[in-house]
């Protein structure tokens, strides 16, 4: 599943500590043709035969033009097998959404729009520091339904400075009556270095509490099931099927290859001679990165290869963010020798997570009950402690 990114913006929102650049003007020839080295190099080095999904993230990848979008996936289709039902998403804003924009991505082979809306309230929009306003908002998903019927998603934020718990859920039943079939909701976090954290550190913005932050979540949660959502994973929320296929592939530690400025990766490397799983990141600053692809290639920053240890902690960290969590079948994929029940079932404190009602472990897998998902922070240093110690 390759993942290219873009990594400019027009401006950069207040709670924003993403890789992303504002910059006057973008030589986006010459950054295509990068990605597009950058996708044929990492491809070939991992020998990928047939790639299920590509997920264009960024920055603001709404903001580069239908032709950069398919050049990459011509790039991709030429490099590996890219089935015609393949999952192709485009992140995009509702500033740089027009209908005839959105018709040349469809053109382009873009399959799938994940929408940044945050908020449907025009001061909660200011204080964000978004561009657009609840009005746009709603064109731009209204203009994206009609061209991506059924897959459409909107990313919402809670836990706003001076949110209530009313306020959140009048937003919520606002998006329901707007959205497609699938909507991502992503709890505020105040992030050092960003202009939110600074107002609400200096008194200027209060925080809500944490008892308001978990009760707008099992709002959220009540809410969006009792319409026929299905809660798949921590953060998302999807109804009659349309489930997001590339991000299921990282929750379930499928391969992944990171295209693009700060792009992260986790891949073999057959194409090498290589039997080992790595952890690859590009290099942050896109001037950087293009120099460095323009001369050998790719732009790879850092090659982690990662011990089996390492990998079965991001397949349980992630893994147990779905409904489905850690199948027998997936575990036996990175560990044969040690089935979940051995790790997990023996008396320890996996056992007593699931006496409390968190966890179960049965047949099918290891996943978490319906209030043990809300939690899974607190479940996971208990978990990842009974794993190291084998």
């Amino acid at each position: 599943a390759p993942c290219p990114q873009w990594p400019y913006c027009r401006k950069r929102c207040s709670y924003c500590n993403f890789n992303t650049f504002v910059v006057p003007a973008v030589d986006e020839a010459a950054v295509r043709a990068c990605l597009v080295r950058e996708a044929q190099t990492l491809l070939r080095l991992s020998r990928v035969h047939s790639v299920t999904s590509v997920f264009f993230g960024g920055g603001t990848p709404s903001l580069a033009s239908p032709r950069t979008v398919a050049a990459v996936l011509e790039a991709v289709a030429g490099a590996a097998h890219l089935p015609a039902g393949a999952e192709v998403t485009l992140e995009a804003n509702p500033s740089s959404t027009t209908t005839s924009r959105l018709a040349g991505f469809r053109a382009a082979g873009v399959s799938r729009l994940s929408i940044g809306v945050q908020s449907l309230d025009d001061a909660e929009l200011r204080m964000l520091g978004r561009e657009h306003t609840a009005a746009e908002a709603r064109k731009a998903v209204e203009a994206a339904r009609r061209l991506f019927p059924g897959r459409t998603s909107i990313d919402l934020l809670f836990g706003l400075p001076r949110q209530s718990r009313d306020a959140w859920a009048q937003r919520l039943e606002a998006a329901l009556r707007l959205c497609d079939n699938h909507i991502s909701l992503y709890q505020l976090t105040l992030e050092r270095g960003t202009a939110l954290a600074a107002q609400v550190r200096q008194g200027v913005l209060p925080a809500p509490s944490q008892d308001v932050l978990a009760d707008m979540y099992q709002t959220a949660r009540t809410v969006l099931v009792a319409a026929g959502f299905r809660h798949y994973e921590v953060s998302n929320f999807a109804r009659k099927g349309a489930l997001s296929t590339h991000n299921l592939s990282y929750w379930q530690g499928d391969q992944y290859i990171g295209v693009g400025p700060g792009a992260h990766g986790r891949f073999m490397l057959w194409g090498e001679g290589g039997c080992t799983r790595e952890a690859r990141v590009q290099t942050l600053e896109p001037v950087a990165w293009m120099r460095e692809v323009q001369s050998q290639g790719h732009g790879t920053r850092s090659r982690v290869v990662l011990s089996l240890l390492e990998q079965l902690e991001e397949l349980l960290t992630l893994g147990l963010r779905t409904d489905e969590g850690i199948t027998q079948e997936r575990w036996a994929r990175f560990c044969p020798q040690l089935s979940l029940q051995a790790v997990f079932g023996q008396p320890g404190e996996a056992r007593a997570l699931q006496q409390e009602g968190w966890l179960v472990l049965d047949s099918g897998g290891l996943r978490c009950t319906w209030a043990g998902l809300a939690v899974l922070d607190s479940l996971l240093p208990d978990l990842l402690w009974q794993l190291r110690r084998l």
